[in-house]
C-alpha cells in the first residue's frame, strides 16, 4: 500500500475502531455511580473492575496475540478482536453483581488485547519515520474521541433508559467496523528487514528486557498512564459525588472536556515529537516529562475548585498533560524495534503500561477513597485525587531517566 489515499483510509478505519475500543473500555467509569448503587459495589470493587481486573487479562493476552499478528494477517487479528470485545461489552449490561460484571469485563479485556498493538505495527509500516509520530497521534485520537462520545452517549442514554441499555448501544457498532476493516483494508508490506527479522517470541522479549531505552520508555509511559487512567476512571464519579453534577450534565459537559483536553494533548505531543525527536531522540521522553511536571499543579488547582464549572477546564488541562506520554512513547518503541517485531514490542510496552497504569491507577484511587471515607464522607475522592499528584512528579522524573538512555542510543548510533 503506497498511495496517500490508501494510507489515510487505513488510518481512518483503524482510528474509528480505536474510538469504539475506548468507548467500550471506559464507559464503566462513566456509569460508575448508577452501577454502584444498583449492584451494591464498593469503590475498591469499582477500581478493580475499571482497573486491575481488566488490565491483567488485557496485558497478558496481548503479548501472544501480538506475536501472532507479527506472523499472520494483522487485519484478521484486529477484526476478530473488535467483534469479541463488542460482544462482551454488550454483555456488561446483563450483569447482576460483581462476579458477572467481572466476567463480562474480562471478555472485553481479552478482545481488546488484539486491537492496539497490531494497529501500531500496521501504521508503522505505512508511514515513514518523519511522519510516523503524527500518524500514531492521529490514531491515538481514538482515545479522547471514544471517551468523549462514550461519556456523552453513555450519560444521556443511562439517564433516559438506564445504564444497561447504554452498554448495548455503545457496543453494537463494533461488529460493523470489523466487516469494514476486512472489506477495505489490505495487509501492507512489512518493513524492508521483514524477510530476515522474524525472531521467536522469546528472542523478542529477551531483546526488549536487555534494552535500557525500551525498558525506561515503557516504565515512564506506565507511570504517566497510572496518573491518566486513574483520573479518567474516577472523574465522572468525583464530579457527581463531590461537586453535584447530574448524569445529563456529565454527558453534555464532561464529554466535551475529555475530548478537547485529551485530544489536544495527544495531537500536540505527536506533533512536537515529529518536530524535534528526529534530530534529538531524547525528546521522545523530554516532551512528556515536562508536560507531566506542569500537570501536577493543574491537578491540585482542579481538585481545590469548589464548583464543577471551575473544575472542569482545570481537569481537562491536567488530563491533556498527563496523556502526553502516549504518542511519543509509541513512536519511540517503533523506532527502537525491528519491523518484524513491532507488534510484539508494542504489546510488551502495552503490557507494562496497562498493568501499571490501567491496572494500578483506578484501584489506587478507589482504595484511597475507601480509606478516607470514614473521615471525609463524600469528599473522600478529593483526598484520593490529591494522592495522585506525586505520581505526576514521579512520572516526570522517570521520563528524564528515559531521555538519558535515548541520548546514549543516539550517541552510539552516530
Amino acid at each position: 500500500m503506497t498511495t496517500a489515499g490508501q494510507r489515510n483510509l487505513t488510518l481512518a478505519i483503524l482510528t474509528l475502531i480505536y474510538v469504539f475500543n475506548f468507548m467500550d473500555r471506559q464507559i464503566l467509569g462513566v456509569l460508575a455511580e448508577p452501577i454502584k448503587a444498583e449492584l451494591g459495589l464498593s469503590d475498591s470493587q469499582l477500581g478493580l473492575l475499571t482497573g486491575f481486573m481488566f488490565a491483567i487479562f488485557y496485558t497478558t493476552v496481548g503479548v501472544p496475540v501480538a506475536w501472532l499478528a507479527d506472523r499472520t494477517r494483522r487485519t484478521w487479528v484486529i477484526a476478530g478482536a473488535c467483534t469479541l470485545w463488542s460482544g462482551f461489552s454488550a454483555a456488561c449490561g446483563l450483569a447482576t453483581g460483581f462476579a458477572t460484571m467481572a466476567a463480562a469485563r474480562i471478555g472485553v479485556a481479552v478482545g481488546e488485547a488484539g486491537g492496539v498493538a497490531p494497529s501500531y505495527s500496521l501504521i508503522a509500516d505505512l508511514f515513514p519515520p518523519a511522519s510516523r509520530a503524527r500518524a500514531l497521534a492521529l490514531y491515538s485520537l481514538g482515545v479522547p474521541i471514544g471517551i468523549g462520545i462514550g461519556t456523552a452517549v453513555g450519560g444521556w442514554i443511562a439517564d433516559a433508559f438506564g445504564w444497561r441499555t447504554a452498554f448495548v448501544v455503545v457496543a453494537a457498532p463494533g461488529i460493523l467496523l470489523s466487516v469494514l476493516l476486512l472489506l477495505f483494508v489490505r495487509e501492507p508490506v512489512r518493513g524492508k528487514a521483514e524477510a530476515e527479522a522474524t525472531p521467536p517470541l522469546g528472542a523478542v522479549i529477551g531483546r526488549f528486557l536487555r534494552s535500557p531505552p525500551l525498558m525506561l520508555v515503557s516504565l515512564a509511559a506506565s507511570l504517566g498512564a497510572f496518573a491518566c487512567y486513574g483520573l479518567m476512571a474516577w472523574l465522572s464519579a468525583y464530579l457527581i459525588r463531590v461537586l453535584g453534577m447530574t448524569l445529563t450534565e456529565i454527558g453534555s459537559w464532561l464529554s466535551i472536556t475529555l475530548a478537547i483536553g485529551l485530544g489536544l494533548g495527544i495531537w500536540a505531543s505527536g506533533a512536537l515529537a515529529d518536530r524535534f525527536a528526529h534530530r534529538n531522540p531524547r525528546m521522545y521522553a523530554i516532551i512528556p516529562g515536562v508536560a507531566l511536571a506542569i500537570g501536577a499543579p493543574a491537578l491540585v488547582l482542579a481538585t481545590l475548585a469548589e464548583s464543577w464549572a471551575a473544575a472542569l477546564p482545570l481537569f481537562g488541562l491536567a488530563l491533556g498533560l498527563s496523556i502526553f506520554y502516549l504518542a511519543p512513547s509509541v513512536a519511540a518503541i517503533q523506532v527502537l524495534s525491528l519491523p518484524g517485531e513491532r507488534s510484539t514490542a508494542s504489546a510488551i510496552m502495552l503490557l507494562c503500561l496497562n498493568l501499571v497504569g490501567l491496572g494500578g491507577g483506578p484501584v489506587f484511587l478507589g482504595v484511597v477513597s475507601d480509606w478516607a471515607m470514614p473521615a471525609h464522607g463524600s469528599g473522600s475522592l478529593r483526598v484520593a485525587f490529591f494522592a495522585l499528584v506525586p505520581v505526576f512528579l514521579i512520572a516526570a522524573a522517570a521520563n528524564l531517566a528515559a531521555a538519558r538512555a535515548l541520548g546514549r542510543v543516539a550517541t552510539s548510533a552516530s
